[in-house]
């Protein structure tokens, strides 16, 4: 079956959980309240993963479907300055060498840690730019050498949208190679590993320009045969992929889980890239964030059982100011941070501290 079709099928309203979550008719209600402003999609994929026996404390089931704590609305709807970046529509310049592409609103599945709420699903304002301007200004930038295409989900687009986006940008001089952002390995592999054409095109345009997939892969057991099929594929057109987990609690908040992740996407030839503290973001803060502090012990017990190629991997935020890299403790209690990118050149490569309480989850 078509991906757009398999897509019709997702699950998108409470009364489709209603018998399988036990809901009565109040709980059910105030499902669709949440709905009405946080919405829902899960492909039926990705639902068929959680373990319903022990469905409650399932960390698919907390990524997929959405909890009575996404009410609370504290936090951001933009922790890291995407509107203050934003120099034309769907285009974000924050990093000197990298310009950022909101491609499309839409997603495979609307998980419910997404640092996006404010656009995934519910608006198409900042997305959907004009890809022949945007072109133009990488062009007139020649310090960019790279492009993340992502948005939502870059591989929502068609193939012909696609196409168009590395005709267009495999044509400019000075970029290196372009980067998809995509969950679609995670949530519907079958969108990559049953469509030659989007193999092909990308084997096309990879002989180009270096192309780089980078997904997301949370938790172990959401390596499946289908999502090493769709790994597979794409290595075999050539595509390297990157991984980037975020911290969730409940969900990968142990050494041994994310330990176990680690390990698996490097048997996959998967690079481990960054694993990202959750961000602040309004109905995600209180109910995935975990504390910086024990983050830190949580990703060094996870490397402890990598080898060379999981140790790689970096534990860092994405900061209003840039990508801060957490290092460790230091001295007189005080963390130790490096800024990895930064959006401005002067704190490039420096390296501060900061006193964290234990329970701190951000930086101000």
């Amino acid at each position: 079956m078509d991906w757009r079709n398999i897509l019709k099928s997702n699950i998108t309203t409470a009364a489709e959980l209603k018998d399988a979550l036990h809901l009565d008719d109040a709980q059910t209600e105030r499902l669709e309240e949440i709905l009405e402003r946080f919405p829902m999609s899960i492909p039926k994929y990705y639902l068929s993963l959680i373990d319903w026996e022990h469905s409650k404390e399932d960390p698919i089931r907390k990524m997929c479907i959405p909890s009575i704590e996404e009410t609370d609305l504290s936090g951001d709807f933009d922790t890291s300055g995407e509107g203050d970046n934003t120099v034309m529509t769907g285009l974000q310049h924050k990093y000197h060498e990298t310009v950022l592409i909101l491609s499309t609103h839409r997603c495979a599945m609307y998980c419910r840690h997404c640092f996006r709420k404010r656009l995934v699903g519910v608006s198409d304002q900042e997305t959907t730019g004009d890809i022949d301007e945007m072109a133009a200004y990488v062009r007139s930038h020649p310090e960019i050498n790279n492009v993340l295409i992502s948005g939502g989900d870059a591989f929502l687009n068609s193939n012909r949208i696609l196409e168009y986006y590395l005709k267009v940008f495999t044509e400019i001089p000075h970029l290196e190679l372009i980067r998809f952002g995509t969950r679609t390995p995670v949530v519907l592999p079958m969108r990559i590993y049953e469509d030659p054409e989007l193999l092909a095109l990308l084997e096309k345009y990879n002989q180009k320009k270096q192309i780089y997939v980078v997904t997301q892969f949370n938790h172990p057991r959401e390596l499946t045969e289908e999502a090493r099929k769709a790994i597979y594929a794409l290595q075999k057109a050539g595509i390297v992929i990157k991984n980037q987990t975020v911290l969730l609690k409940g969900v990968n908040d142990s050494g041994a889980v994310l330990g176990a992740l680690l390990r698996k996407l490097v048997a996959y030839g998967v690079v481990p890239y960054y694993i990202f503290q959750c961000r602040p973001v309004s109905g995600v803060k209180n109910q995935f964030q975990v504390p910086i502090r024990r983050g830190y012990q949580i990703v060094e017990d996870a490397k402890r059982i990598q080898s060379g190629q999981g140790k790689c991997v970096r534990y860092a935020m994405s900061h209003k100011t840039g990508k801060i890299e957490i290092l460790g403790p230091g001295k007189d209690g005080e963390m130790l941070l490096k800024y990895h990118q930064a959006k401005n050149d002067a704190d490039l490569g420096r390296i501060f501290s900061l006193p964290l309480t234990e329970d701190q989850t951000w930086l101000d």
